[in-house]
């Protein structure tokens, strides 16, 4: 895609994936114009053409807000605002507001007064449920989310790949992994331990693993994550067929590993740090997510796989210094 006349809308661009999804979009494409919103006015990233890039503080629950910010049509919506797995778990009638109310209004405005809007709609794996030991998570398995935020990012998928059909939208929904390494601070997500227990150790700062060590968990790099979210923007919509559904590639690792990989790149002190107080609420959260999932239709689509974890934590550790 040529970035000249490019205007690209990024929703909860205030959150981690926001800010790199917004950096790596202004490097790909340097003469688009991007608008950053989220419930605060996002930062906006560190060399980057500022001059390209739009802050805007908005309320995305309210029906004028969306009206106001989605006025003009974009090149490409990128829906990343919500509220994380814990946080909709703990707060429902919030989880429904944010996770499928705000996101269903969105899909409403876009679809009368910019048909064929193209929406990217970052979803999760979370949708389906617990695999069965040796079950190969496809596209095509029947979702059964175990959780409220899995439903509600299930909802969304549904009416996105109907309106998709329709030709009211030209949706594309990616199913994430668990990010890790998350640079900040600890987020509502049941999963965000399993940055903590690299981050904080590596700052040197104690902190809680709430699962035990042999529970298994399907992770990407963000590094990763992000090249495949901007990626996908340009796949030729008749691409995908019946099904708007990718599950973006990653990778199965249990917590050990991941203390493992902390061990090879800070030593044994900064897994030391790492205090096991298990939280039943959360491991049941994370357990009914999927660990083994098919990505050979993101591959097909050209698509890139995760690297190696041990890498991924030494790229956190050298931000740290950097």
């Amino acid at each position: 895609m040529s970035s000249n006349n490019t205007s690209i809308l990024i929703t909860g661009a205030g959150g981690f994936i926001g800010q790199e999804l917004a950096a790596a979009l202004s490097s790909s494409f340097p003469d688009a114009t991007l608008t950053l919103t989220d419930v605060f006015e996002p930062p906006i990233p560190p060399n980057t053409n500022s001059s390209n890039i739009k802050s805007i503080k908005s309320d995305l629950t309210n029906p004028d807000s969306i009206s106001s910010l989605f006025s003009t049509p974009y090149t490409a919506c990128y829906l990343l605002h919500g509220i994380m797995s814990g946080g909709a778990e703990a707060n429902l009638d919030l989880g429904l507001k944010v996770n499928l109310d705000s996101h269903r209004m969105i899909l409403d405005f876009l679809r009368v007064n910019h048909p064929g809007a193209k929406v990217i709609f970052p979803s999760s794996t979370a949708v389906y449920g617990p695999d069965e030991p040796g079950q190969m998570m496809t596209e095509k398995t029947q979702p059964l989310p175990q959780s409220s935020y899995g439903t509600e990012k299930l909802m969304i998928e549904l009416l996105l790949n109907d309106y998709s059909r329709r030709g009211l939208l030209d949706g594309r929904i990616v199913r994430l992994p668990t990010v890790i390494v998350r640079p900040g601070k600890p987020s509502a997500a049941a999963s965000s331990f399993a940055s903590g227990i690299v981050r904080e150790s590596l700052k040197g700062e104690k902190n809680i693993l709430p699962v035990r060590e042999d529970l298994k968990m399907w992770v990407c790099s963000p590094r990763t994550v992000v090249k495949n979210l901007v990626y996908v923007m340009d796949v030729p919509k008749e691409k995908f067929g019946t099904s708007r559904v990718v599950n973006l590639p990653g990778q199965t690792v249990t917590v050990a590993e991941i203390l493992e990989a902390l061990e090879k790149v800070g030593g044994k002190e900064k897994r030391d740090l790492v205090e096991k107080k298990r939280d039943e609420k959360i491991e049941t959260i994370v357990e009914s997510w999927p660990t083994n999932l098919d990505a050979a239709r993101a591959r097909e689509l050209g698509m890139m796989d995760d690297v190696d974890l041990s890498e991924t934590v030494q790229v956190f550790a050298d931000s740290l210094k950097s």
